[in-house]
């Protein structure tokens, strides 16, 4: 039986969380030359191309995509052994790489980060802030943060909590175009829908009696950032369903009023979503229990 390449693995999955040869060299402390021939040892014998390389850009090919989920085991696996070895002697250390959606993650993650990196300064975080749904692996992300129901797949996800959502518009919109007594009386209003779902212009609501309602709403605006959605709600433009986090202190200042309050939008699920294997390095686990302790939702 031959044995696993595991370097060569170990370093594939270094280039792909870093997307160069020359960083992953870097990252690694040693030769960009060792790192090629890593490579091309691991593609000569796996008989495939893990990459398709141009001047000015480095991608995974299909096969490449496959592959990179089990090396990136590999490689957490083979630190989180040697850092389980020594964690009772040396303090954590290392780069955790982490996304989030945008406003979530400035709001609450970011903060979060300042706190963690100041009681573990051996530590340093890659904070990838977006709301679009991004493939973790061909990141190389150690986790995420979605705020989202989560499809089956391979990842595992660790659900934290619920994000309430309202429906909110301004005093001024109210007083010109009325305030709707039912969900069904949103058709005739103008709304601001969020693009990063399924069937953005469609409401579903649950209500008295175990009611559930699915509405139609007229999109005004569609945007893929619920920040971007504050300037023409605030301005009397329409209706929208916004998180807590994004909302609060409108709604506290009096600049928003949440309407329909008998009416609930599903809630949606805060989770921590994490490549499959269970053996993560004590870095990563460290800042996804501080996140789970202190994110505030």
């Amino acid at each position: 039986m031959r044995l696993p390449d595991l370097e060569a693995w170990a370093i594939f999955a270094a280039v792909v969380e870093h997307r160069s040869f020359t960083d992953a060299a870097k990252a690694l402390s040693v030769s960009k030359a060792t790192v090629s021939k890593a490579v091309t040892r691991l593609e000569q014998h796996l008989e495939t191309s893990l990459f398709s390389r141009t001047s000015r850009r480095l991608a995974l090919t299909e096969s490449g995509k496959r592959l990179a989920e089990h090396a990136a085991r590999i490689l957490a696996e083979g630190q989180a052994a040697e850092e389980a070895a020594r964690q009772d002697t040396e303090e954590l250390s290392g780069t955790v790489r982490l996304g989030a959606p945008m406003t979530f993650g400035l709001l609450r993650v970011a903060p979060l980060i300042a706190q963690f990196t100041k009681q573990h300064p051996g530590v340093n975080v890659f904070l990838h802030l977006s709301d679009a749904l991004i493939d973790m692996i061909e990141m190389g992300l150690d986790a995420t943060i979605r705020i989202a129901d989560m499809p089956d797949s391979s990842l595992r996800a660790r659900r934290l909590g619920d994000v309430r959502v309202h429906l909110v518009a301004s005093p001024a919109y109210l007083e010109e175009r009325g305030r709707p007594v039912h969900p069904v009386d949103l058709s005739d209003h103008d709304c601001l829908c969020y693009s990063n779902v399924t069937t953005p212009d469609v409401w579903r609501f649950s209500g008295p009696g175990e009611q559930n309602v699915a509405v139609q709403v007229r999109a005004r605006m569609t945007v893929n950032s619920g920040d971007a959605m504050l300037p023409a709600l605030l301005a009397g433009v329409g209706i929208a369903r916004l998180p807590d986090f994004i909302i609060g202190d409108a709604m506290a200042a009096g600049d928003l009023e949440e309407i329909l309050v008998d009416w609930r939008a599903p809630p949606l699920g805060l989770h921590l979503v994490t490549p499959p294997s269970r053996l993560r390095p004590a870095r990563v686990e460290a800042l996804l229990d501080f996140i789970a302790a202190n994110h505030g939702c």
